[in-house]
């Protein structure tokens, strides 16, 4: 069964990604930090879905989504043509990703639009979490770094919470880390890697190669939580 919302408003996060804030009517949310809707659109006659994941928590009637355009991508130029006023079909808020344990310490590690899950998961964390909370995200450039200021707002309000920015194209003002976040693995995590939870999110091959590295250091598979099909996506290309 699908529900009809309202999109309230639309904000421009980054040059290629939008904000959407969708309204429900009489219906509040109630969903696991980090789970996701699926958007419905009609392609040459047929209809599809392409799921998107809510950035704010639950409990009102609202769902604000993330959404990066692609030029190829029919369900991210479907929302991103979309507009204050406009009414869509969404699915109920589901899907595997959420906090699995809060008196654990917790890693975060995204990059690009992976941090859509990861952020929520982390402001759900740091509310009722009691343990140290380490968050790695990482972009191509500042310009496209997603959620900064709140991030940056929740690390200064949260002594168990660390930050950490990496940057694949930085400028010559950058003064954080570049590369990859894979090359900063695990040294830069002030946390012990036996007793934490680690969070992937983001392009594939680095959720796969993340999730080995973390294994080749002896954390157990079963703390490495992910969205669940990023390894078929690296074989399959």
């Amino acid at each position: 069964m699908t529900l009809s919302v309202t999109v309230a408003d639309v904000h421009q996060m980054t040059p290629d990604v939008k904000q959407f804030r969708l309204v429900a009517d009489d219906h509040e949310f109630r969903y696991e930090p980090g789970q996701h809707t699926a958007v419905h659109f009609e392609l040459d006659g047929d209809e599809e879905t392409r799921p998107y994941t809510a950035a704010n928590l639950p409990g009102t009637n609202e769902l604000v989504l993330a959404i990066k355009r692609y030029d190829d991508g029919n369900g991210s130029v479907y929302m991103h043509e979309r507009s204050p006023g406009d009414e869509i079909e969404i699915d109920p808020v589901d899907g595997d990703l959420s906090v699995r344990h809060f008196d654990r310490d917790a890693v975060f590690v995204a990059t690009g639009t992976g941090i859509t899950p990861l952020y929520p998961m982390l402001k759900q964390y740091v509310r009722v979490g009691v343990g140290d909370a380490h968050f790695v995200f990482g972009e191509r450039d500042r310009e496209h770094l997603l959620f900064r200021e709140s991030l940056d707002q929740l690390n200064a309000e949260h002594e168990n919470l660390s930050v950490d920015y990496v940057l694949s194209d930085a400028d010559e003002e950058w003064t954080g880390r570049t590369g990859h976040v894979q090359d900063h693995l695990p040294e830069a995590l002030a946390v012990g890697l036996d007793e934490t939870d680690f969070y992937l999110c983001g392009v594939p091959e680095m959720v796969v190669e993340t999730g080995e590295l973390l294994e080749s250091e002896g954390v157990d598979e079963a703390r490495i939580v992910t969205e669940g099909w990023e390894a078929d996506e690296v074989e399959s290309n």
